[in-house]
């Protein structure tokens, strides 16, 4: 890394931002099989690799790391991550993916539960949710209705007719997964015949034809922070898809927030552009300002000029960390006045003499280039 700037975690495991847990695991288990020092002695750029991406792997691996991560960047975990000289057992977070690793490398078959299938956990799920700007700013708890698979009630989720049980994968023989010896190493992978589930059914359940679950919907009550914006994803745990002998899935719920007639969004504060008339901006005024905390009373100063910005403090967007609030500015637009009747006109080319200005200055430069041009 040059000039020894960190690279992007996502970057460096290949996955993308809104990657699941279980892709972000296959990811790392994939690059730290590839670099392992004990694959690749005395290669030191195997090694930093190596170190590179169990950091990575430590911070995106946990959700509360993770989601600082990926609101302050390395700011937000400066400290959590890193390599450790030491090794990783059963009480840290490598200790599962750690013992698939070294079986993998040291053709290893037995230890850690490899024997059996580990089950698989349920999909993630994606709701789009649409809410208002003041729903955005001060927060707000929906309530929303979500396809999900339950488990079958006629065959308790084995996906098998009632009385009868699935088999033993025969290729697996109950772990799920089929290993390969390739020379020195050895390589694991799904088993084709069972899709990882270690049993066949042969005489499928009426109801779920199966699958071990029916669909459904439920309704769920979503709490929606103060400070959001679009593009916003908030986690609900364990209420996505239906896991098959692992957890369940987590809900994604993406933010879009409506445009709002009279303000818009500058990270925590909030613009609003005010029009007032000339004579308002010559002489002065007093307004009633719209705010998201209602209208409050601005004076507005003789000889304003239009695009000047006043700061109302503190009435902008709550901060999403809870604490302080942004300041909404006032940008005043100086309209200029249309369809003056001809007195209207008439007190404003006296003005303007009084003022020393000439009405008509572009006009009159241009009679004068005309009589230049035709003498």
């Amino acid at each position: 890394m040059a000039n020894g700037e960190k690279r992007d975690y996502y970057e460096i495991l290949e996955v993308h931002r809104n990657a699941s847990e279980t892709e972000i695991k296959k990811a790392f288990r994939k690059v730290a099989i590839q670099h392992h020092p004990d694959k690749n002695p005395g290669d030191k750029a195997a090694e930093d690799r190596f170190k590179e991406a169990t950091e990575a792997y430590e911070v995106l691996s946990d959700p509360q790391k993770r989601a600082q991560y990926d609101q302050y960047g390395h700011a937000g975990v400066s400290g959590s991550g890193g390599f450790s000289s030491g090794g990783f057992g059963a009480g840290t977070p490598f200790g599962d993916i750690f013992g698939d690793i070294f079986g993998d490398i040291f053709g290893g078959g037995g230890g850690g539960g490899r024997g059996r299938s580990q089950g698989r956990r349920g999909d993630d799920l994606l709701y789009n949710m649409e809410i208002s700007f003041e729903e955005a700013a001060f927060g707000v708890e929906k309530k929303i209705e979500v396809p999900f698979a339950k488990r079958c009630a006629s065959c308790s989720g084995s996906g098998a007719k009632p009385g009868t049980d699935p088999r033993v994968c025969p290729t697996c023989r109950g772990a799920g997964q089929v290993r390969y010896q390739q020379g020195f190493f050895s390589v694991s992978k799904t088993c084709g015949q069972c899709n990882g589930e270690g049993k066949i059914v042969e005489d499928p359940c009426p109801v779920c034809r199966g699958k071990g679950s029916t669909k459904d919907t439920k309704t769920l009550s979503v709490k929606i922070p103060g400070g959001v914006e679009t593009g916003s994803r908030l986690k609900v745990t364990g209420e996505g898809g239906l896991g098959k002998g692992g957890p369940n899935g987590d809900l994604y719920v993406a933010i879009n927030v409506k445009d709002h007639p009279i303000f818009q969004r500058e990270d925590n504060n909030v613009i609003c552009e005010i029009p007032i008339s000339f004579i308002q901006a010559s002489l002065g005024c007093e307004l009633e300002v719209p705010t998201l905390d209602g209208k409050v009373a601005m004076k507005i100063p003789d000889g304003t000029q239009s695009g000047k910005i006043y700061r109302l403090k503190g009435k902008g967007i709550p901060s999403l960390q809870g604490y302080g609030r942004g300041d909404q500015l006032v940008v005043v637009r100086i309209e200029t006045p249309t369809n003056l009747n001809k007195k209207q006109k008439e007190l404003l080319e006296e003005f303007a003499r009084i003022s020393g200005e000439d009405v008509h200055p572009l006009k009159k430069g241009f009679l004068d280039k005309v009589m230049d041009f035709i003498s």
